[in-house]
């Protein structure tokens, strides 16, 4: 081969080979970190008596009237009782109304690290882990509605990140709950 076209092959050659490293997608995900993960509180819900949905409703009034935030009835319809749930004037500010109804914080999620990495066609794929940790006053009213989770327990998500101008650049993850504030 020419040596004046080694020098351009070899260039592309380094360019297009240079792969997504394990430190550096870390650092790239963990700014996203930690999340809110929150117990989500329905205005209305109903649930045919002695069912599992039933039953989890049941707890959620228990809990929710402990802690005074909520005003909460129950009306029986047949086999079925429904629940509502109003959030009262006094509660607490960390509580946010959502499209399900009202989410409060129970814990955060934290960034662990990234378990494995797959290039892809347009850059790479990472599997990375968060665990569950700091529970707030609330994490209670969280285990009873799920009740398999604990504290530091850990959960895999997905991130992908492409190659532009040189540089990757985190495109997207699979993670499902907003920045802590």
């Amino acid at each position: 081969m020419r040596p004046a076209l080694l020098l351009p092959v070899l260039l592309l050659t380094l360019a297009c080979g240079s792969r997504l490293d394990r430190g550096k997608a870390e650092d790239l995900i963990r700014p996203n970190y930690p999340v809110v993960v929150p117990v989500t509180v329905p205005e209305k819900a109903s649930a045919e008596k002695g069912s599992p949905a039933h039953l989890r409703l049941v707890t959620l009034k228990e809990n929710l009237d402990k802690t005074g935030w909520f005003e909460s009835s129950v009306k029986p319809e047949g086999g079925q009782e429904t629940f509502t749930f109003r959030l009262k004037p006094d509660a607490p500010k960390s509580i946010k109304a959502s499209p399900q109804g009202f989410s409060i914080p129970a814990a955060e999620a934290a960034f662990v690290r990234a378990l494995k990495m797959e290039p892809t066609r347009e850059g790479a794929r990472v599997i990375y882990e968060i665990r569950l940790e700091k529970p707030t006053a609330q994490f209670p009213l969280f285990e009873a509605m799920y009740q398999q989770v604990r504290v530091g327990q850990t959960k895999p998500r997905h991130a992908t990140f492409e190659r532009k101008s040189g540089t990757w650049t985190l495109t997207g993850t699979d993670e499902v709950f907003r920045k802590a504030e």
